[in-house]
């Protein structure tokens, strides 16, 4: 297990991963731009020229909580410094098993749904933030899942 002072090291330098330009743009993206209505779009962005943005999120975040499986990071203190992953999992949990199947891999994100799934009220957390997301979907004027 992590100490006190290596867990917080490790957080900022989640934080500044974050911070680098693709990946801000790939995060900008997936938050006001993914807006999933089926697993079929969510595929279609899988084999479109987003496929990048979107794996670079996820699996950000689905390495991010295997941190935290291993004990390099505190779940406590990940979850509290943290909340996007929640919102990133909110997006293709409805599509998981799907997403599992069509790319056969049963594991697929596994560690993101196992932290997410962990916190309290996931499933109506989960649920409010895809009708927040599906709200500023709307403003931006109705993108598609995998629009530009």
């Amino acid at each position: 297990m992590a100490t006190s002072n290596e867990g917080a090291d490790l957080v900022l330098k989640l934080y500044d991963l974050r911070r680098e330009v693709r990946m801000r743009e790939a995060r900008d993206w997936f938050r006001l731009r993914f807006n999933p209505g089926s697993s079929g779009e969510v595929m279609a962005v899988l084999e479109g020229p987003q496929n990048d943005f979107f794996r670079m999120v996820v699996s950000y975040w689905d390495m991010a909580a295997a941190l935290v499986h291993h004990g390099a990071l505190d779940e406590g203190l990940f979850n509290d410094v943290n909340a996007e992953h929640v919102g990133t999992f909110a997006k293709v949990e409805p599509f998981l098993a799907d997403l599992r199947a069509a790319l056969g891999n049963p594991d697929y994100l596994v560690q993101l749904e196992r932290l997410v799934m962990r916190l309290p009220d996931a499933k109506a957390r989960l649920a409010q933030l895809r009708e927040q997301s599906r709200e500023a979907g709307a403003r931006l004027g109705g993108k598609a899942a995998g629009a530009g």
